[in-house]
């Protein structure tokens, strides 16, 4: 009689255990060893894990009441989380365990301190409907951590399939911004925009809209004449009004994987009705049909 430890299917496979490993039958049986790296890597780790406090730190500040802090936080944890995978990169310390760890510590920073920060700043009078609105967000920004740890050896490094979770946590920080920006007074926690923005983020999170991911790339390579421009001028309305340029950008890419769909959509329709009418070929418009 087997071990109720050990399994073996119907067809004489070999039997594992309940990790699934195999095992050997009798006096010599014993489990097969499963080779482990030892150690870490520090820098990339050490980046990461400055981004898990300044997310930790901006749910203090939430409760605390101080959201233009918690706010300015969730900033800095993205600074961090963009610079870790850039160091590993890098520094060639890529790793699975700090792919890992970077998800779990985005899930905090990203995910908890933006849903803890939306609902007591803005969403605590609508009740029911308002920790809905920010669980909601939190558990479709999980998802989108897993889903992207699943694809990620299998998609194309040129788009995301959803928005990412840290662009929609600085749509949730960047609004907190602009708001005080402009006062800080009146009911504009009550309003409905609020409420219906959470649950516009966490919808896209969970998305197949196509993202840009930028990972492409390269300031150590000659870039044209034209992009310094760009980057001086961003910098220089950055440094001016910070507030409205930060919720202007990431307002702008939360919007356009929809956009993006539709208007590829719309040149489909419009392909296939030329290719219909005879204005082109067959073969043209299937080639440029494709997404």
């Amino acid at each position: 009689m087997s071990s109720p430890s050990s399994r073996t299917d119907r067809d004489g496979d070999q039997a594992t255990d309940e990790l699934g490993l195999p095992v050997r039958h009798g006096a010599a049986r014993r489990l097969v060893p499963v080779p482990l790296r030892k150690g870490v890597y520090i820098l990339p780790n050490l980046i990461t894990t400055a981004g898990l406090f300044c997310g930790f730190y901006s749910i203090i500040a939430s409760l605390r009441g101080e959201f233009l802090v918690a706010a300015i936080a969730i900033m800095a944890a993205n600074v961090f989380d963009a610079l870790d995978g850039r160091v590993a990169r890098v520094t060639k310390t890529t790793s699975r365990f700090g792919i890992e760890y970077d998800s779990l510590c985005d899930l905090v920073a990203f995910g908890v301190a933006p849903g803890i920060l939306v609902y007591t700043w803005a969403l605590t009078p609508w009740a029911t409907f308002g920790w809905l609105a920010a669980s909601l967000y939190v558990t479709c920004g999980a998802l989108r951590l897993a889903r992207f740890n699943v694809q990620f050896d299998n998609v194309e490094k040129r788009h995301f399939v959803g928005l990412p979770i840290p662009a929609a946590a600085e749509v949730v920080a960047s609004t907190v911004m602009l708001y005080y920006f402009f006062g800080g007074e009146g009911v504009t926690y009550r309003h409905l925009i609020v409420l219906l923005m959470v649950y516009a983020l966490a919808g896209l999170m969970v998305s197949n809209f196509r993202y840009f991911s930028f990972k492409e790339i390269d300031i150590h390579r000659r870039q044209p004449f034209w992009v310094l421009v760009l980057v001086i001028l961003v910098l220089k309305l950055l440094i001016a009004e910070p507030q409205i340029c930060l919720f202007s950008v990431f307002f702008l890419y939360a919007v356009s994987g929809p956009v993006r769909s539709a208007w590829v959509s719309a040149r489909r329709l419009v392909r296939r009705a030329m290719a219909a009418h005879g204005l082109t070929t067959p073969r043209r418009s299937s080639r440029l049909d494709a997404p």
